[in-house]
């Protein structure tokens, strides 16, 4: 298990996420599903509710981004 994941560690939950789902498609994710998969990472221990629309826009930019 890797270092404990929050919110503010964006880069952090890119990378996991990477690592995590492989071959999903970057185009076809929204949201809702967005925030299940980072739950689902098995270090992240930030509380959910703390999650906004423009913070998980954030995240799959900067996932697009590093895909890319």
């Amino acid at each position: 298990m890797g270092n404990a994941l929050y919110w503010d560690s964006t880069y952090e939950i890119v990378l996991n996420l990477m690592r995590a789902y492989p071959m999903v498609n970057l185009d076809t994710i929204s949201t809702s599903q967005l925030l299940e998969m980072i739950l689902a990472l098995p270090n992240f221990v930030d509380e959910p509710q703390l999650a906004n629309e423009d913070l998980l826009v954030e995240i799959l930019r900067f996932w697009y981004e590093e895909a890319m």
